[in-house]
């Protein structure tokens, strides 16, 4: 089933749409792109059950007022999403996430300090069974809310191993619930149904996660029945406790009502999960809590001879909880420190995205660097630093130096040798524990290496970026923060060289570079020497090159037909269109009179037979037009070599293409032979 929705425009720096679940697998798209998937579609559009976390779906840049589709497949009870559907910043997310989880948290650290005690106790008071189910109960309710709250992912990342323990502690409560109220229903003689009830439940969960551990069934069929079955034994226990309620203690009469309380909220929890009622976050905790207190409570009561030791273990939880408490307050804190260093890392990437444009705009390295000269001080803000170029003898020139007032730094403008440097900041892309490392050991100045890749002698270090290592702390607001910012900063000098190295290959190429004068393409003298670089590239990184060489059909008889001038009026025309048919990264040469080469890079035998035959029924729609005069349409006939699909070595692809462009012609032209794949 497909759902849709209009996102909204709103000024979120980095938008995260986050759904609480989806029944059961699904896929979202935006702009005829796939930008999120949970689970496995079948050729059918079926799939299997593989849990049911939370979901945060990744919006790009310019998503505002689109519309966003969900592809969803269920054979549960219910289809589509479900629960919370909220729009927010990637780094508010964690905060609401676990500021919707500290109630259940909470709760379930008092469950299992309560199953603790009680097992204790039960250890304690051998004879005393009451204990012992207090224990399964809470151990269950401890397990169930941490696995059904949203912030179990952060601690595994594995959904269904939570939808694994929450089925178990689930199907495992009315089995201690039961147990309670056997026991302490004892003295108004229950008849033996309530046990029968709770071996069943007993029955049903081991028989359930058996059959779903082993594939048999999904696990997500094992909750309706199971829902109803519960159904049914809550009636029952109401049929059983009610017409006895006069006959029971005061606290037996507190224990019934609140399990009476608890019963109802798991159902009215069963009924939202169902779709029978409108989504709301039902309490289910809190009711939780309240009957296990007045089970606490009770069994206090019913023990005074443990009173003590119980007291004791209370004063131990509420310091405990007051510790976790404390622990998720110091988490947040850290949590808004990290918020303000995302909000810093957002602001100069914007400006560092400004950057990048104005570099990719200059004509060459030297334009470049003025730009960074004036960039850098705006860029490393409030950071000081200072930017060096090297220069022809080997040396390195200060370019630009901001931040230091009047108290200039002790390196001089003209560094002749980099002996009394700091060593360049080396770092993988994104490694933020190698950063932690880095900050821990700098001093004084830290040294960024702008390397830039050039085609006659390699990478070298062209710029050098040094920032004062105080202020790197500094704005990094912790110790963490430091470390991801001199990451991102890493990052920032990759990608300068990165752009830098790109400028320097098109000041090459634009020395060797040569137009064909009538048509306005590349020459052959162009392609010989781009096709050497780009063999040599395909090899390096091993990546696919495809080659077309073309040729316009019977070109002499229309040249002796309408004339030679006509014929460059064709011969442009068709160059037009060859310019029009290929991406920005592909090379279109004239090769000499009517014969044309294209070069394509990252692009294997397949996708270049397809672009010919593109090109081949583009030129045959086309008519020539010369002094007003309909002079009809040319043909053309095409031979496509590939490399490593046609031939082990690319400067073979030039013979190969040349000897499918012959069979070709030879098979009656305006055709595409493509040379087999080997």
């Amino acid at each position: 089933m497909w759902y849709r929705v209009t996102l909204p425009a709103g000024d979120w720096q980095d938008p995260v749409l986050y759904i609480l679940s989806i029944d059961l697998i699904v896929q979202v798209w935006l702009d005829g792109e796939n930008i999120y998937q949970y689970g496995t579609f079948d050729k059918d559009g079926r799939g299997k059950f593989e849990g049911w976390p939370w979901h945060k779906i990744t919006l790009p840049e310019g998503y505002e007022n689109k519309t966003l589709y969900f592809r969803v497949f269920s054979d549960y009870t219910d289809i589509g999403l479900w629960g919370e559907v909220s729009l927010m910043d990637h780094s508010e997310l964690i905060l609401h996430i676990l500021n919707n989880s500290l109630e259940a948290l909470l709760v379930a650290g008092f469950s299992l300090l309560v199953a603790l005690l009680a097992l204790i106790l039960s250890l304690l008071q051998s004879g005393r069974k009451t204990f012992t189910s207090i224990a399964l109960f809470s151990l269950a309710s401890s397990v169930m809310l941490l696995s059904e709250s949203s912030a179990s992912q952060l601690i595994v990342p594995d959904a269904l191993m939570w939808d694994y323990l929450a089925a178990g502690s689930y199907f495992l409560l009315p089995v201690g619930l039961w147990l309670m109220l056997d026991q302490w229903l004892g003295g108004t003689r229950p008849p033996r149904a309530i046990s029968v009830i709770w071996k069943l439940h007993l029955v049903y969960m081991l028989g359930a996660l058996g059959l779903a551990l082993t594939g048999v069934i999904g696990l997500s069929f094992t909750f309706p029945p199971f829902d109803a079955l519960l159904l049914l034994s809550l009636f029952l226990m109401g049929l059983i406790t009610v017409p006895r309620i006069r006959l029971m203690t005061k606290e037996q009469q507190v224990l019934v009502l609140a399990c009476g309380v608890f019963s109802a909220l798991l159902v009215a929890d069963m009924a939202v999960a169902h779709g029978f009622m409108q989504w709301v976050q039902v309490p289910v905790g809190l009711g939780l809590l309240v009957f296990i207190l007045a089970v606490v409570i009770i069994s206090l009561r019913h023990y005074g001879m443990t009173q003590r030791a119980l007291q004791e273990l209370t004063v131990t939880l509420e310091q405990q909880v007051a510790e976790r408490t404390e622990k998720t307050e110091r988490l947040l804190q850290r949590e808004k420190a990290r918020a303000k260093v995302l909000a810093f890392e957002n602001e100069k990437s914007r400006e560092f995205a400004e950057v990048v444009a104005e570099l990719q705009a200059c004509a060459n390295l030297d334009q470049a660097f003025q730009v960074l000269t004036e960039a850098m001080p705006r860029l490393c803000s409030p950071i000081k630093g200072m930017i060096y170029r090297r220069m022809a003898c080997g040396g390195y020139e200060r370019l630009a130096l901001w931040g230091y007032g009047s108290a200039l730094p002790d390196l001089h403008p003209v560094i002749e040798t980099l002996e009394h440097m700091p060593p360049p900041v080396r770092l993988l892309a994104g490694s933020v524990e190698e950063a932690e490392a880095a900050c821990r050991n700098c001093q004084g100045l830290v040294c960024f290496s702008i390397n830039v890749e050039f085609m006659n002698h390699g990478t070298a270090p062209e710029s050098l970026l040094l920032l004062d290592a105080e202020g790197i702390s500094n704005s990094g607001h912790t110790e963490g923060g430091a470390a991801r910012l001199m990451s991102s900063i890493n990052l920032v000098v990759e990608r300068i060289g990165v752009t830098l190295s790109g400028l320097s290959l098109k000041e090459d190429l634009h020395r060797f570079s040569y137009e064909d004068a009538l048509t306005g393409l590349k020459n052959r003298r162009y392609f010989d020497q781009l096709f050497e670089h780009e063999a040599s590239v395909a090899l390096r990184k091993e990546l696919p090159l495809s080659l077309l060489l073309v040729d316009i059909d019977h070109f002499k008889q229309f040249n002796d037909t309408h004339g030679h001038e006509a014929g460059d009026a064709a011969l442009k025309a068709f160059a037009a269109i060859l310019e029009s048919r290929f991406r920005g990264s592909d090379v279109v040469c004239r090769y000499g009179g009517e014969e044309f080469v294209v070069i394509l890079p990252a692009s294997d035998i397949v996708g270049a037979r397809e672009r010919a035959e593109q090109l081949r029924e583009a030129v045959r729609k086309e008519t020539v037009v010369f002094e007003d005069k309909d002079l009809g349409f040319l043909t053309i006939s095409i031979g496509v070599a590939s490399w490593p699909g046609s031939t082990k070595k690319p400067e073979k692809l030039l013979k190969l293409a040349d000897e499918m462009l012959y069979k070709a012609k030879a098979g009656g032209r305006n055709r595409v032979e493509a040379f087999p794949e080997r």
